[in-house]
């Protein structure tokens, strides 16, 4: 059976200093899965930038609130997003789906199983999922925390071999990450407390930070599932990561037996 990843994409890494999408980034990284799809990989993307889409695409000439922003340029942005990731894609012969979900659709019953047979369906007629949020219905209690938890929750629900969390840091740091005697934590066995080294900032453009990515990857890794951390701006990072794994930077959460 192929090796099945879970890749989420974050919004640093898929957004420039100014907000707006980073679509060379994101080609480079569309250019890494057709590879890991050549290698026999399965993969599913869970995939932000909707926002930036939108913010690129749509100038607004009156104020709005946090929520009004979120809902407007993620509904505009998310039809962009899809259309460049079927662009790009294309190019290789690569057919895309897209799966918009809610956190109520994880909890157990029929809408579970709905969403958990989509997939599996797009898998086995090798269609290449793109997974996110619906920010436009999603608000407050009905959000997940940030889509590091919810490629948690999809990795947990297709049963992936590797949960790969792309950030703008190569991983987890026994200190600052500015700071030049700071190291990065390689490995990280199952039931090690790593919190000492966790700050509860958030990113820059997306819900999420280090603490959210350390959150979920505790969970996934109890789950039996491989957890890896790593910087999504390095180039060729997906392919390193599954050729040149002990020289590439990253953070790996060993999963539990």
């Amino acid at each position: 059976m192929n090796q099945r990843l879970v890749i989420k994409i974050g919004s640093n890494v898929l957004t420039r200093e100014d907000g707006k999408l980073d679509v060379t980034r994101m080609s480079a990284l569309v250019d890494q899965v057709a590879w890991l799809r050549r290698e026999g990989y399965e993969v599913i993307l869970v995939s932000s930038g909707a926002v930036a889409c939108g913010r690129r695409e749509l100038t607004v000439e009156h104020e709005l609130d946090s929520v009004e922003q979120r809902q407007l340029f993620s509904a505009v942005g998310q039809v962009k997003l899809v259309g460049l990731y079927y662009d790009l894609f294309r190019e290789y012969g690569i057919h895309v789906g897209q799966v918009l979900t809610m956190k109520e659709n994880f909890e157990p019953g029929e809408q579970y199983q709905n969403q958990q047979a989509c997939m599996a369906v797009m898998l086995e007629n090798d269609v290449l999922p793109i997974v996110n949020e619906n920010d436009t219905v999603s608000v407050t209690e009905l959000m997940f925390t940030d889509n590091d938890e919810l490629s948690g929750l999809i990795a947990q629900m297709m049963q992936a071999d590797t949960l790969i969390l792309l950030s703008n840091i190569d991983g987890i740091y026994n200190g600052h990450p500015d700071d030049p005697h700071s190291e990065i934590i390689r490995t990280v066995a199952p039931n090690t407390d790593l919190s000492q080294y966790i700050k509860a900032e958030k990113s820059a453009f997306g819900r999420g930070g280090m603490h959210s990515k350390y959150t979920t990857a505790q969970k996934v890794q109890q789950a039996g599932i491989r957890v890896v951390i790593a910087n999504g701006e390095r180039g060729n990072i997906l392919i390193d990561l599954m050729e040149n794994k002990e020289v590439t930077p990253h953070t790996e959460f060993q999963p539990c037996n």
